[in-house]
């Protein structure tokens, strides 16, 4: 009898949730991929104890954005900038030739692939170099086939390098370098 009771206790439940569900139309949202992305400038002061270090955060900022825009010609001359930044610091060869690679690259997707190297040495560059502000290390888990990739920004707002207009807010805030 017991046994009876639950059997139409949870036939009862599922009938209940079944009912509950309503036939939801998917929803088809167009987007404009040829409109530029708009980037809003960080309200946030950032200020380094070095010019030049301040230089490679800058030209850094300018490679993601190019990326987030998904614009393989303004990424290569944003590299070409941030190599030249990274010669007057000097930086890892293993970053430089990343840099290098993103200038040379016939594709957004390697330039994106190179920009994880590019980041990381500018993370490790970062470290003490801060006198004001912050700096944060932002991660999209989907990036690389859901490997995931980190970037820096000066912002919280999200811009997604990795996807650009694909996913544009794919990401989270991981930390905060200060």
């Amino acid at each position: 009898m017991r046994t009876l009771q639950n059997c139409l206790y949870f036939g009862l439940v599922l009938t209940l949730i079944a009912c509950g569900n309503e036939k939801k139309e998917p929803k088809t949202v167009t987007v404009d991929n040829e409109a530029p992305i708009t980037i809003e400038a960080s309200e946030e002061t950032t200020s380094f104890n070095d010019a030049k270090m301040e230089q490679v955060f800058d030209q850094y900022l300018e490679v993601k954005n190019a990326l987030v825009q998904t614009d393989k010609e303004a990424t290569q001359t944003a590299a070409s900038n941030l190599l030249t930044a990274f010669a007057n610091i000097g930086v890892s060869e293993k970053a430089f030739m990343a840099g290098q690679a993103m200038v040379e690259a016939e594709d957004v997707e390697a330039q994106r692939e190179a920009f994880v190297v590019v980041t990381a040495e500018v993370e490790t560059l970062l470290e003490g170099a801060l006198s004001e502000g912050a700096v944060y290390k932002q991660y999209c888990p989907m990036a690389f086939n859901n490997t995931g990739a980190y970037w820096l920004s000066d912002s919280k707002e999200i811009y997604n390098p990795y996807f650009g207009d694909k996913m544009l807010r794919c990401g989270r805030v991981d930390s905060k370098i200060e």
